[in-house]
């Protein structure tokens, strides 16, 4: 039997996606699960500079990694890709590598790369496309503050509009003392969504220990079963 798979992807840069993947990670890993974390492109780094994986791996010892491709300009994975004379990855190629992983694992986290439409390929491959390969669920995570509302809408509206299931949202950095715009997106995001706040991770978490982050991790978002998260409106 081959393990399950769950996207995670963003409303844009910056929103502590990485942090939501390995915090997703140390929940299954608590629950005995054995879970690899797939990370098809990364950009805006060098050879070797730690990346997105090697973030997961600190945080969550145990965890297996895969990065398929970097390319060192901070862009789009299609535009740092071409820049730079590589090959870029497509989505076909993140799905078998995901399938391969999923044999040995019972968890299969697929990190994108900015947000949901972001492009892997100039023929216009994305995330969306990975998810939809692999039939996997997709986790929103969102920044707290303004602008949220509508960019965590265009993307739960850009998944469903392509037959993809939202798992829910995951606030990536929720600060120490939320300001009315903080709290009042809390309280809105699942009516204009249609979508469930899954968990609040705390801003700074990526900077504590890997004990510390499991514990929090739980706190957070345990005891949960992703593979049970559902859109509400399948």
């Amino acid at each position: 039997m081959t393990g399950r798979f769950v996207v995670v992807t963003g409303t844009g840069t910056g929103v502590g996606k990485t942090v939501a993947t390995a915090a997703l990670a140390a929940v299954a890993v608590a629950a005995g699960e054995r879970v690899a974390v797939l990370k098809p492109a990364q950009t805006g780094v060098g050879p070797d500079d730690p990346g997105d994986v090697d973030e997961v791996a600190r945080l969550v010892p145990g965890v297996t990694t895969r990065e398929l491709a970097r390319y060192p300009d901070p862009l789009a994975p299609a535009t740092a890709a071409r820049r730079c004379g590589a090959c870029p990855v497509t989505p076909e190629q993140a799905a078998v590598t995901a399938r391969t992983l999923a044999d040995h694992h019972d968890l299969v986290l697929v990190e994108g790369a900015g947000g949901l439409l972001v492009r892997f390929t100039d023929e216009g491959g994305t995330l969306a496309d990975v998810a939809r390969l692999l039939g996997a669920p997709v986790v929103v995570v969102a920044a707290a503050g303004l602008g949220t509302l509508n960019h965590t809408a265009l993307t739960v509206e850009a998944l469903r509009a392509r037959g993809l299931s939202c798992a829910g949202i995951v606030i990536g950095s929720w600060p120490a003392e939320p300001d009315l715009a903080e709290r009042c997106n809390l309280q809105d995001l699942p009516m204009i969504t249609r979508a469930l706040v899954r968990g609040l991770l705390p801003e700074g978490l990526g900077r504590v220990t890997p004990d510390r982050f499991a514990a929090v991790a739980r706190d957070t978002l345990g005891p949960i079963q992703l593979g049970d998260w559902q859109d509400p409106r399948a």
